[in-house]
């Protein structure tokens, strides 16, 4: 890469993982002191309602922002029609979210949900006013500024949520986190992004836009309707209670894992997309992204699966102990969502929205039996579905990578196959090891500090270009 792109490529890594990381850490370690003070089923209750939020959310972008980092000679029309569309659907979700309340508290049969709903929808639209000021952000690769903003947002909603929990407001104080969360990261793009429409909605820019987005929304809808599906089917067949249970370990297992994605993300697309035309040169930083997270993610999602027994009982106390099954299993699914991302990255940076949407179409149809087979069978079963359909997915992402600059699967797998194998001993050696040990804390160190020593070790006697890659990143910075 020229070193005016590569410097960018890594302030980018740099800031964006200061931002998911902290900003999610802090939030984590928030969210344990919130899961102490609330119950499973208060966490049950809004699961329930933000699967709703999820699925309509998608239409609010519809795939623009990815459209305008990918267009090279956007104007400031462009930007001025993505965000009255943007603003208008928020407004029209809300609408519909207020009058279908009633309908989604019948549906789970849980009548308090009415106001819950009205009142933690109001988050989609004040988002909806800083939503452009992040695109800029993005296509200026300026990943510092939206970290600083999440990081003080974060940490204050998170304080203030604790309060109103340690108050006894009770599910109250979850949707109290997200609305003040949503109002001081809108407030703070807008703040730092001194951007304002100076132009009118232009259609002809909305056709342009939309003709690449309308694909990725289709695709994006697809996915979040499916992975929504499995929070939506907990919560009808089973109690919040259990939804509850599930949605804390879902939640721990994407800490690290949507951590990385959302960072490969973030970054990739906007770095990759400078060298659309160049395969080459293309496929070389495309494998190299691979290896590279799948270096820091394989052994932290392998890592807290065997830990999960240990972690919970000391984190989060024994009324939680019925999530650690769900967490060993789903941490399994998840370590490959990072790779998943980069694929379909790929598809988007050579302009192949309608073979994501063909991948997407796909998946979600196999996913839809998987979960009709599982169901009958319990919320272990339909954990495991989760992994297999994960190790599914990731055959099919890879097809067209394949076809597009030659990295298919096979490729993939043998780039990827050493570091996996690895991380399961280093799995393996950690679980053996607190065995011995009866107290949750000291179990819980002795594996974590044998899990890293072994690990570091273990790249250092492989001579492992990864772990280079990383110190040479630290180093820099």
């Amino acid at each position: 890469m020229p070193e005016s792109l590569k410097q960018k490529t890594i302030k980018g890594l740099t800031w964006n993982a200061v931002n998911n990381f902290i900003t999610r850490g802090i939030s984590f370690l928030l969210g344990i002191l919130l899961a102490r003070l609330l119950s499973p089923g208060d966490y049950g209750l809004i699961a329930m309602i933000s699967v709703f939020i999820a699925i309509l959310s998608v239409f609010i972008d519809s795939g623009m922002t990815n459209a305008l980092i990918r267009k090279q000679d956007r104007s400031e029309a462009d930007l001025a029609t993505v965000f009255y569309f943007n603003l208008a659907v928020s407004c029209l979700i809300y609408v519909v979210m207020f009058v279908s309340a009633p309908f989604i508290a019948d549906f789970y049969r849980m009548p308090q949900l009415v106001l819950l709903t009205r009142i933690l929808t109001i988050g989609i639209v004040i988002g909806a006013f800083g939503g452009i000021q992040g695109a800029v952000m993005s296509i200026n690769l300026d990943f510092k500024t939206p970290a600083k903003i999440s990081i003080v947002s974060t940490l204050l909603s998170g304080i203030i949520g604790i309060l109103f929990a340690f108050m006894g407001y009770g599910v109250w104080a979850l949707v109290i986190q997200s609305l003040v969360a949503t109002t001081i990261g809108t407030l703070g793009k807008i703040y730092f992004v001194r951007w304002r429409p100076s132009e009118s909605f232009s259609k002809q820019s909305f056709k342009e836009l939309f003709g690449f987005s309308s694909k990725l929304l289709a695709s994006w809808l697809i996915g979040s309707i499916y992975e929504n599906m499995y929070t939506m089917v907990i919560g009808k067949f089973f109690s919040a209670v259990q939804l509850g249970l599930y949605a804390r370990a879902q939640s721990m297992a994407q800490f690290p894992s949507s951590n990385a994605t959302g960072v490969l993300q973030s970054v990739t697309y906007p770095v990759l997309a400078k060298m659309q035309d160049d395969n080459d040169r293309l496929a070389h930083n495309y494998r190299r992204m691979l290896r590279l997270s799948a270096y820091i993610i394989f052994p932290m999602m392998i890592g807290l699966s065997s830990v999960s027994a240990s972690f919970i009982h000391f984190v989060l106390t024994d009324k939680w102990v019925e999530a650690v099954p769900y967490l060993q299993i789903i941490c399994f699914a998840f370590m490959w969502y990072p790779i998943h991302a980069i694929n379909l990255n790929l598809l988007q940076v050579k302009g192949r929205s309608d073979l994501f949407l063909r991948l997407e179409i796909i998946k979600r149809i196999m996913g839809v039996i998987m979960l009709c087979v599982t169901i009958p069978l319990g919320l272990m079963a339909m954990c495991y579905g989760c992994v297999l359909m994960s190790v599914i997915s990731l055959v099919i992402n890879t097809y067209y990578t394949g076809k597009l600059i030659h990295v298919g699967f096979i490729k993939q797998m043998g780039d990827l196959m050493p570091i996996f194998i690895d991380c399961i001993l280093m799995g393996g050696i950690c679980y053996l090891v607190q065995l011995p040990f009866i107290n949750s804390g000291i179990r819980l160190f002795i594996a974590v500090v044998t899990g890293v020593v072994y690990y570091i070790g273990s790249s250092y006697v492989r001579h492992s270009s990864e772990m280079q890659e990383v110190l040479s990143l630290i180093k820099r910075k």
